[in-house]
């Protein structure tokens, strides 16, 4: 079922440490409610750099085909397997309480929604 109105966020690169995070990618991609189209901001930061570099923001139909190295790729259909993925992998119950304990098959999947939230953020 697709989602009528949602947003994610996605930092990479953050790990713990007595240091302030400093993320090596940041993407947020947003579906305005009874929007077709999605909202996508990001920004990275180079190795040995400091500072996050923005993008400027872009919107994204959801009709979209992009034609990649891989053949063409639905962006309704990424999102539909994003979706897919995120509403089986484990979250923390209570909320807060506790570090979640993934198997192997949830890692795979937590990174292929990963890859998937990339490949978003550099289309257009």
């Amino acid at each position: 079922m697709a989602l009528s109105e949602y947003s994610l966020r996605l930092q990479k690169g953050i790990t713990g440490g007595f240091a302030p995070p400093t993320p090596s990618f940041i993407a947020t991609i947003t579906r305005p409610v009874d929007s077709d189209t999605l909202n996508i901001t990001s920004a990275s930061r180079p190795s040995g750099t400091p500072d996050l570099q923005s993008f400027a923001p872009k919107t994204l139909a959801l009709g979209t085909v992009e034609v990649t190295a891989l053949g063409s790729v639905s962006v309704e259909g990424l999102i539909d397997e994003l979706h897919g993925i995120l509403k089986e992998l484990p979250t923390e119950e209570p909320r807060g309480s506790s570090t979640v304990q993934p198997t192997p098959e949830q890692k795979a999947q937590f990174k292929r929604a990963v890859e998937i939230v990339e490949a978003l953020s550099y289309f257009c």
